[in-house]
């Protein structure tokens, strides 16, 4: 074991998180759950989802039986929805190719819709007791400072570097803590910023600090311009109900009911359709500039892959929050608005 790894161990069962819910079983499922709603989200935003997702599937079975809107619907507000239907669809593949129970090889692991190689890694360390490498960002960003690696790590040759770090490091005996080691060091001391350099465990053989360089590591992704783009979000209103549409299940918002959308109206429209106030929707890579035009509908007219729904219930099924934003805008709940924040 490396004296870096007995550092991280020695740090974690010390000062590391351990109340955690999904730290308190070895079940590949829960674990595989939490792995993925930690993909690119925090901690604090997955743990309440994370406990009514897995009330409602509880198991793999559960899971794979449920409707992918059902699935999206306990998805909602958490963002990138593509992990739900991956998980969705990995569900079903474990019930169809292995029986119903999460497999235990690493590679039938990684054949899995949505798992990558540190995912996979992770759930082979904390529930199958197989300890192996994992690169996610918070650990990328401690091993660049550490062993200033510099470079972006999104670029090939950077990561293949990391994972030589990674693996090199791994140890063969408590594993689990040096795993969850590194994750709680990114989360709570290597921060992106204003690190707690003093409070590090490693911080006496760390390169990054003793170059004065924390600050410049790990290297930016070379900046490009945000794309942006601008619609009209369609919200068509007969008495209480609202008219949504289900969207392909490609894209960010595959698979969710939205408003129809349309990317010009004439200027008539624009001058006799009530304008409800614009707002701007941020993404990971893009900026959606939204503007809800409100269409009272005399009847109800049925459009293919739509449907008419109370306000209220449209509120919690399976939608973007943009388009929850909107409904709480005109529903008699705008209270809710920002405790239903999320992607």
């Amino acid at each position: 074991m490396t004296i870096f790894a007995a550092e991280i161990i020695a740090w974690q069962k010390l000062h590391g998180r351990h109340d955690l819910p999904w730290q308190s079983t070895r079940d590949p499922y829960a674990i595989w759950v939490s792995e993925i709603m930690l993909q690119q989200t925090q901690v604090a935003a997955v743990i309440g989802y994370y406990g009514k997702f897995m009330a409602r599937f509880p198991d793999i079975k559960s899971l794979a039986n449920a409707t992918q809107d059902e699935v999206l619907q306990h998805w909602s507000g958490l963002g990138y929805y593509s992990r739900a239907r991956n998980l969705h669809s990995a569900a079903q593949k474990i019930v169809d190719d292995f029986g119903g129970k999460f497999p235990d090889k690493f590679d039938d692991i990684l054949s899995l819709s949505g798992i990558g190689r540190s995912t996979a890694a992770a759930i082979s360390t904390f529930a199958l007791n197989q300890p192996m490498p994992i690169l996610d960002g918070n650990v990328k960003r401690v091993f660049a400072r550490h062993f200033n690696v510099t470079g972006w790590p999104g670029l090939p040759k950077i990561e293949a570097q990391m994972w030589q770090i990674a693996t090199r490091e791994n140890p063969d005996v408590d594993a689990i803590a040096y795993t969850q080691g590194l994750m709680d060091l990114g989360a709570t001391l290597c921060t992106r910023s204003r690190p707690k350099c003093s409070a590090c465990p490693v911080n006496a053989s760390c390169a990054a600090l003793s170059l004065d360089i924390v600050n410049q590591l790990p290297t930016p992704k070379p900046r490009k311009a945000i794309p942006e783009r601008s619609i009209y979000f369609l919200v068509h209103k007969n008495d209480n109900d609202i008219l949504l549409e289900k969207r392909a299940n490609t894209g960010i918002w595959g698979g969710l009911w939205s408003f129809p959308e349309v990317e010009t109206l004439s200027k008539s429209d624009q001058e006799n359709l009530q304008m409800l106030p614009k707002f701007t929707h941020t993404f990971t890579h893009f900026k959606l500039h939204i503007q809800p035009v409100l269409i009272q509908s005399a009847v109800q007219t049925i459009m293919p892959n739509s449907l008419w729904i109370g306000i209220d219930e449209a509120i919690e099924a399976a939608i973007p929050t943009p388009v929850r934003k909107i409904l709480l805008s005109i529903s008699d709940r705008k209270g809710l608005i920002n405790k239903k924040a999320g992607q």
